[in-house]
């Protein structure tokens, strides 16, 4: 399991409706309602958000292909638009994309990029088989507690906890192996490695200390 980012996007949002600030790896965005909704539409919607990721991706990926081409097309443009139905009680959605050419592109040109679209990043997650998973994390603490130790750390785990996202077994195997009974191996790896991974659990399940502390 690879994420395809080292530091998740991470978004917060306080009391003030319906303002959520959304770090990435560069900086902040808002995103917030429009007014009808009420919001103060200081922001992109959610729904702009994921269209806005399908309008990016679609031009850029063009863009390398006409690169790569040596292709003369200076500007290119997309319209994208949604529309939900509702038939026999699922819901279904659709995702125009309307990509727009300058008049020197060429019929053979333009079929082409059209392909090319349809092969973006984005489209393919869009049209996949998709999954969403939700975790929490506890705070509260339990009783029932499993430790793993050598002489340099002790990885603690709580079972009643574990939500099973598989990012430990999944991300550093040598140490988090699910088919043993004694599932965790601290001498797998380093303590670094060992504790970065427990800081990725989503549940508050593993938690990492020194051995020579206690």
């Amino acid at each position: 399991m690879d994420y395809k980012f080292e530091k998740p996007i991470h978004a917060t949002i306080g009391t003030e409706k319906y303002k959520c600030s959304i770090e990435w790896r560069n900086g902040k965005i808002i995103a917030d309602e429009p007014e009808s909704t009420g919001g103060k539409d200081t922001g992109p919607d959610p729904y702009t958000l994921l269209l806005s990721s399908l309008a990016s991706c679609t031009l850029i990926t063009l863009r390398m292909y006409i690169d790569r081409k040596g292709w003369d097309i200076p500007e290119l443009s997309v319209n994208v638009n949604m529309y939900q139905e509702t038939t026999e009680g699922k819901l279904h959605s659709f995702i125009d994309r309307d990509l727009g050419f300058p008049s020197s592109a060429t019929q053979e040109q333009r079929q082409r990029l059209v392909e090319i679209a349809k092969n973006c990043p984005i489209s393919k997650i869009l049209e996949s088989d998709i999954k969403v998973r939700t975790f929490f994390f506890h705070e509260e603490e339990t009783e029932k507690k499993i430790n793993y130790s050598n002489e340099e750390v002790t990885v603690v785990w709580k079972p009643d906890f574990c939500q099973h996202s598989t990012r430990c077994w999944a991300q550093l195997p040598g140490v988090f192996d699910y088919k043993k009974k004694k599932w965790i191996n601290p001498d797998g790896a380093s303590a670094t490695e060992i504790e970065e991974q427990v800081k990725k659990c989503p549940s508050g399940a593993l938690s990492f200390s020194s051995s020579k502390e206690k």
